[in-house]
């Protein structure tokens, strides 16, 4: 593992996060009185989820990554863009009013997981078509992920709800470039 590998799977970990950062700062805005021992299943779901996902993206990814080596690095390019562009122009979109949820419900728990995970997916499978070792970027992903949770629970307690928004644009502009940087390295190098 380079230092630079190291350097974009945290990039990548900190660009999926963005999700669950924002739904943890919404549960920290609605739960005010949040106590450490609520959080850490909250940010734990939502770590364990996000590093799933990329698992079974990565699997049939590699399954399938013979049939289309010549071009794999523009399907990683376009699904990483994707989900950037979808983050960046949510970051944008108004602030409406948050719905009263409860985040301990399991039902609502694992909903908010799975929606904040199908980035992670996407990446996964551009993990596969590339061939590239998932267990580090996995467990960088998870651990980044569950930090950015209970951080975002805590802001959520104290922050105006205009940070989750902004950092939904961050998270998207990370994941774009690198998309970017994964179709330079192919074109290029």
């Amino acid at each position: 593992m380079t230092l630079e590998q190291f350097i974009t799977f945290l990039f990548i970990g900190i660009g999926l996060s963005f999700d669950s950062f924002a739904v943890s700062v919404s549960c920290g805005l609605m739960k005010q009185e949040i106590k450490f021992r609520q959080a850490v299943p909250v940010a734990f779901s939502l770590a364990f989820f996000q590093a799933l996902f990329p698992v079974i993206g990565w699997f049939f990814g590699s399954k399938i990554s013979n049939l289309i080596a010549a071009f794999d690095h523009w399907i990683a390019f376009g699904l990483l863009s994707v989900i950037g562009i979808k983050m960046i122009i949510e970051g944008i979109k108004p602030e409406g009013l948050l719905k009263k949820f409860n985040p301990f419900d399991f039902k609502v728990l694992i909903g908010l997981s799975i929606a904040t995970s199908i980035d992670a997916l996407v990446v996964g499978l551009s993990f596969g078509f590339l061939e590239m070792p998932i267990l580090f970027p996995v467990a960088v992903i998870g651990g980044v992920t569950y930090i950015a949770s209970m951080l975002g629970m805590l802001f959520g307690k104290n922050v105006p709800a205009k940070l989750s928004h902004k950092s939904l644009i961050i998270g998207g502009v990370i994941l774009t470039v690198i998309g970017i940087k994964i179709m330079a390295e192919h074109l290029w190098f």
